[in-house]
């Protein structure tokens, strides 16, 4: 007979690894699946300066290893898999990863999203030194310096708005002719004194040695191409949400991220989604963190239920 979670939890990034801090405390079977390494997509920074609790900038490497380090120490389950597909039994979930096959009552999906990449020479190999896909957390690295922003729906317009707190320059390139975002965010682009746009046009390449030193752009209309000095260039194309395996399960957003109610349920029962791939408002750590500690809080009453434990 296979062994019976109580909990799978599916992603070790922020969201994952906390769900996991609080699934141990509370003596939960817990089982953590993970296709790459700890961490998720913070660590596309360097360093984070916004997560409360440090006087400074942290590396992301360090603060992932500290969450990981607490886990581990709680008695934290991590298997190195990707999971491939989730069903339902009655009240018990499989999980097929590529290696195996898990049963568990409860699923809090935790995947994140990996960013809306542009695919152009040089993004890959500059990413974290001077390639970011987020204003928020590596902003400040960048003040008073000439910066490139890249796209054109709402994140795009409100991540270039908040870019002109530290940037000197900023040049915002979008591949059409209008943008896509909400009128109000356009016109406060268009007013933004610090921000130059560059409409029909695209990346064609990031280049520099150890740091993004420019970035090569195409008018889509003359077909001419041109250079942009600048030390960061910041990608805001739509970011995926990592549920593949579930696509065809869960009742997803039209942009595929999962939704869920005010307590991380998704469409199936017994199955609950937290961080970055859920449905959110803001994707930050300290939120991703926040939901996986609640995810894991709703799941816990969740499984008690099943298994008759009330408490009183």
């Amino acid at each position: 007979m296979k062994e019976l979670y109580d909990l799978v939890i599916i992603g070790a990034g922020p969201a994952g690894l906390t769900a996991a801090i609080y699934a141990q405390r509370s003596q939960l079977k817990t089982l953590v699946l993970e296709k790459l390494n700890p961490g998720g997509q913070i660590l596309l920074s360097e360093k984070i300066e916004n997560y409360p609790g440090f006087s400074e900038a942290i590396s992301t490497q360090r603060l992932m290893e500290q969450m990981q380090k607490q886990a581990e120490n709680l008695g934290m389950s991590l298997e190195y898999e990707e999971v491939e597909h989730v069903s339902q039994q009655t009240e018990k979930k499989v999980i097929r990863t590529n290696n195996s096959e898990y049963e568990t009552l409860a699923v809090i999906i935790a995947t994140g999203t990996s960013p809306g990449r542009l695919g152009v020479k040089g993004e890959k190999e500059l990413t974290g030194r001077g390639v970011s896909y987020c204003a928020t957390c590596d902003a400040p690295f960048f003040k008073n310096q000439k910066v490139v922003a890249i796209g054109g729906g709402n994140t795009a317009l409100e991540e270039s708005l908040y870019l002109t707190k530290f940037a000197a320059k900023l040049y915002l390139v979008h591949r059409r002719a209008m943008f896509r975002g909400e009128k109000i965010l356009q016109e406060r682009v268009s007013k933004n004194a610090k921000i130059e746009i560059i409409c029909n046009s695209v990346a064609e390449q990031i280049y520099g040695k150890e740091q993004v030193q420019g970035i090569r752009i195409k008018n889509l209309k003359t077909d001419k191409i041109s250079d942009l000095d600048c030390s960061g260039v910041f990608i805001f194309t739509s970011p995926k949400p990592n549920i593949e395996f579930a696509k065809d399960f869960l009742e997803l957003d039209n942009q595929g991220f999962i939704k869920t109610n005010e307590k991380l349920e998704t469409s199936v029962k017994g199955i609950f989604a937290c961080g970055d791939v859920r449905k959110n408002f803001l994707k930050q750590v300290v939120v991703a963190c926040g939901e996986g500690a609640l995810a894991t809080h709703i799941t816990e009453a969740y499984v008690n239920k099943i298994k008759g434990i009330e408490y009183k």
